[in-house]
């Protein structure tokens, strides 16, 4: 039986505990939420009838925190945490057993940890909208710079086309009337193939800048992307790499634009040929759903690292050494694929490399 001098001293105790979560939950930095749930769980510690045995376990989707052990077993009072009316995690606080037992809690100490509990779900869900917040503000802020950037590329596209022509017709022109001069047509062969890879550069611009006529309709997209990988079947014995195609239908239908669509999987299968280490397989899955295509491209290359892995959808931003990437094939596709109102996103393949997965929607 507690004297009224005890019950007032576990009373003070709580109250004291839940200022302090409270507190730190108030003036927390979400940049370090991690140190925030640790003091939370110091604080549970003494805010216990036997403080000096309680060990603290709380359980979140961004950290999992333990106290030191006092004891090899443990008799818990448990609280879910609730993160948007749904489990994100609990807090345990327990006593060694089988010293102790549950009838050792107090009724007020459970009550206790339900408000802690309370308050960490409360601070997750404030965490998780800012960060949904700051996520859509990046979208707007790359969506505006994309589409600033679109208009710009689509000028500077239309007026390098008619010189780039020019230049590689009055180039093959002028090598016919040289034949028999080496030096002039070796000079020229520089010339054409330069002139060549600019006008390639300039069509992936306009391709990012929606500037290319497409023509979508319904399309079986199997033999589509077979196609794109047979046409880099030289590339692929070159750097000693296999592609392996797998689909679970016969048939995948979609409307979507066939030029389009193999600008997409030969850029991608490029980029992955390019990152693979001779005697790797680079995978393509394709996977027909009720309402969707996915698509997904996986390597065994060097991965993305994780301070570039924002930027990869960027225009001109390659990891590429210069002069061998123009660093818009992926923002082409990125565009593409927006245009077709699916999604792109990326992710470490295990043990190593990059996985690229497509969502496609079968719109009629």
């Amino acid at each position: 039986m507690h004297t009224a001098e005890q019950k007032l001293k576990e009373r003070i105790k709580e109250l004291t505990c839940l200022y302090e979560v409270t507190s730190l939950i108030v003036h927390s930095d979400y940049e370090q939420i991690e140190e925030v749930l640790k003091a939370i769980a110091n604080c549970l510690q003494v805010a216990w009838q036997f403080d000096e045995e309680t060990y603290v376990e709380l359980e979140t989707p961004i950290i999992s925190i333990h106290t030191e052990e006092r004891g090899e077993a443990y008799v818990f009072l448990e609280s879910p945490i609730k993160v948007f009316n749904e489990p994100k995690g609990a807090i345990r606080v327990g006593y060694p057993s089988p010293k102790y037992s549950l009838d050792d809690f107090l009724v007020e100490e459970q009550q206790l940890l339900d408000n802690v509990c309370l308050e960490v779900g409360n601070l997750l869900e404030r965490k998780e909208i800012k960060d949904n917040q700051e996520n859509i503000r990046r979208q707007v802020e790359q969506a505006d710079r994309l589409r600033i950037l679109g208009e710009i590329t689509a000028g500077i596209a239309h007026e390098l086309n008619t010189p780039l022509a020019n230049i590689l017709g009055f180039a093959e022109l002028l090598r016919e009337r040289v034949e028999g001069d080496t030096r002039a047509v070796k000079d020229l062969d520089k010339i054409i193939t330069n002139t060549i890879f600019s006008r390639e550069v300039v069509k992936k611009l306009m391709f990012f800048a929606c500037e290319m006529p497409e023509e979508r309709s319904t399309l079986d997209i199997v033999p589509i992307i077979q196609d794109a990988i047979d046409l880099l079947r030289t590339t692929l014995a070159k750097n000693e790499v296999t592609c392996d195609l797998e689909v679970n239908a016969e048939q995948v239908l979609l409307r979507t634009d066939k030029i389009q669509l193999t600008q997409v999987i030969f850029n991608l299968v490029v980029n992955a040929i390019y990152f693979s280490p001779p005697k790797s397989t680079i995978k393509i899955k394709v996977t027909d759903k009720k309402d969707k295509v996915n698509l997904i491209i996986s390597d065994e290359g060097s991965g993305i690292p994780k301070d570039k892995a924002n930027s990869v959808f960027d225009p001109f931003f390659t990891t590429k050494p210069v002069g061998e990437g123009s660093g818009l094939g992926l923002s082409v596709v990125h565009g593409i694929i927006q245009s077709h109102k699916g999604s792109i996103e990326h992710a470490p393949n295990k043990p190593k490399g990059t996985i690229f997965t497509i969502e496609l929607p079968k719109i009629k």
